[in-house]
């Protein structure tokens, strides 16, 4: 039993050392491990096994769900996870304000809706009138939940030629 431990143990430490070599090869690492602190961390470190190991570790510390959750420590998503979280958090807080503002086509709520949307300026015209013309649609027939306003307004926009480019990828 020893004897077939003893084997197992040496043919993984000769498949280490070999796959390390291989990948210390210049370009073989790509950007290193992945996103998190320990991307951050041993970035500009040479790119070996051991700072690989030490990477990928110090990303198990919880560190690279955040980045990646939050957009941060070279965790890319585009943004979207928190674009969106702000959007949300946005709606819920001024529901209000921006009921009445699409009701109307216009407003202060209803433009800083359209910023965190991703809406350039010059498109926001486009944005206003969607509003008003689909309000009843947005609002469920009445209903005054804000992620179900968002969820169709997201739809009515995707079948705008003008603003389905700033509807997220699902």
């Amino acid at each position: 039993m020893k004897k077939s431990m003893m084997a197992a143990q040496l043919a993984m430490a000769f498949v280490c050392v070999q796959g390390g070599a291989a990948l210390a090869a210049p370009g073989a690492w790509g950007d290193g491990p992945g996103c998190g602190l320990g991307q951050l961390v041993f970035a500009s470190q040479p790119k070996t096994v051991m700072h690989q190991v030490l990477g990928a570790t110090t990303n198990g510390t919880g560190m690279q769900t955040f980045g990646i959750s939050s957009g941060t420590s070279n965790c890319t998503n585009n943004g979207q996870i928190v674009k969106n979280e702000q959007v949300n958090v946005f709606a819920s807080i001024n529901f209000e304000n921006l009921s009445q503002e699409m009701a109307q086509g216009q407003g202060e709520h209803l433009a800083s809706l359209a910023t965190l949307i991703g809406i350039p300026a010059v498109d926001q015209p486009a944005f206003f009138s969607l509003t008003q013309e689909r309000y009843v649609a947005l609002l469920q027939g009445g209903e005054q939940a804000p992620m179900a306003m968002l969820k169709a307004l997201q739809v009515a926009m995707s079948n705008n030629p003008t603003l389905a480019k700033f509807v997220p990828e699902r």
